[in-house]
């Protein structure tokens, strides 16, 4: 039997690339930010081989198993881990419990590498899982929790993006925390999701940082939701204020919401890619139109219609403006300023970027 580790922090840490030999389906539904999926068998090889199991057991099923996966088949997925292994010689290989699949797998992965051992991971998925949701509680976290808070559009993203002892929980989540914040690529699954905040935790941790600071974001981030242990500790955390004057956050919000995302739309849709990005915000109104009364929803839409429009017209994408300074004036800000009234006695700072930069830095 090949060898196994369960060093998961190192794993962790150092970023050691994994090959899940699980199903795609299984791969699909949750796996760790540095795994490949390099099945063992397809979906449809997993299902036959698990009614195999039922009806006839194990030994049967490995038969069938081993039936599916031969010749080119075979030959085709060991060409796979070899190619992998051989541009990252320090990968390790898992399936879901550590058993039989990747044994095999470890075992003919070994043999199309001249026999040099490649370790697999002990108790599989589901030991590595149970591992990363464990350092989910707050009480594995050493350094100080920093909130930062913000009005809508003030940049918050921006400066995270400058600070070294931040933990993204828009990035992790894949979403920018609004109504408006879904990007063209999906949100990760909540087992993706913790996994990868899990992952940010501990190297946060191991880095020796003495506060981590995150983002203002509540319990949800999008789809996403953090668990209610963490949403406690950062909700006691101390806050730090961004203030940025409204034509600066309209500009950031432009910039973002805009023009990056009409590009990104244009990369994944071509020609069609503005109408894909007109009918993606078009979406967002419409997700929050209760909350916005029939009145502004009129102006909103009617102010978002004619900046398309002008657009198209001119190739100028400025009066797209007027449309999100109306939803951070009379929509977001009032909706924010009552959530920060409740935290008012926590923000032990105030200031614009470069203050706020200052400030951060300073306490490390």
């Amino acid at each position: 039997m090949g060898k196994t580790t369960k060093d998961f922090r190192r794993i962790v840490v150092e970023d050691i690339p994994l090959i899940d030999v699980r199903a795609p389906v299984e791969f699909a539904a949750g796996a760790f930010p540095n795994a490949v999926n390099l099945p063992l068998m397809n979906d449809e090889e997993r299902r036959l081989v698990g009614i195999c199991y039922k009806q006839k057991g194990q030994a049967s099923a490995i038969e069938l198993g081993h039936e599916l996966v031969c010749g080119p088949i075979k030959a085709s997925r060991i060409a796979a881990w070899k190619s992998f292994m051989e541009e990252h010689p320090s990968a390790l290989i898992y399936c879901f419990r550590g058993g039989m699949r990747s044994q095999l797998s470890q075992q003919w992965a070994e043999e199309a590498v001249g026999g040099r051992d490649i370790q697999r991971l002990e108790g599989g998925c589901k030991a590595f899982r149970n591992y990363l949701i464990g350092h989910l509680d707050p009480a594995h976290l050493n350094s100080k929790p920093i909130v930062l808070g913000g009005r809508t559009g003030s940049g918050k993203t921006l400066l995270l993006q400058q600070l070294g002892n931040v933990v993204d929980l828009e990035a992790i989540a894949n979403h920018r925390g609004s109504s408006f914040g879904r990007f063209i690529n999906p949100q990760p699954t909540q087992i993706d999701f913790e996994n990868g905040l899990a992952w940010a935790l501990i190297q946060h941790e191991a880095a020796g940082h003495r506060h981590m600071v995150v983002e203002d974001e509540g319990r949800h981030v999008g789809q996403c939701y953090l668990p209610d242990p963490l949403v406690e500790h950062f909700n006691a955390a101390d806050v730090v204020l961004l203030e940025t004057p409204l034509t600066e956050r309209v500009q950031i919000t432009f910039d973002e919401y805009v023009t990056s995302a009409q590009a990104l739309f244009s990369q994944a849709y071509g020609e069609d890619g503005l109408l894909q990005w007109l009918e993606d915000i078009r979406g967002s109104v419409q997700r929050i139109r209760k909350r916005l009364g029939g009145e502004r929803l009129k102006r909103v839409n009617q102010l978002l219609q004619d900046a398309y429009d002008h657009q198209l017209a001119t190739g100028e994408a400025d009066a797209h403006k007027n449309w999100a300074e109306l939803l951070l004036v009379e929509y977001y800000d009032p909706m924010y300023d009552y959530q920060l009234e409740q935290k008012r006695k926590k923000i032990v700072f105030q200031g614009n970027a470069e203050e706020v930069f200052h400030f951060i830095t300073t306490l490390g």
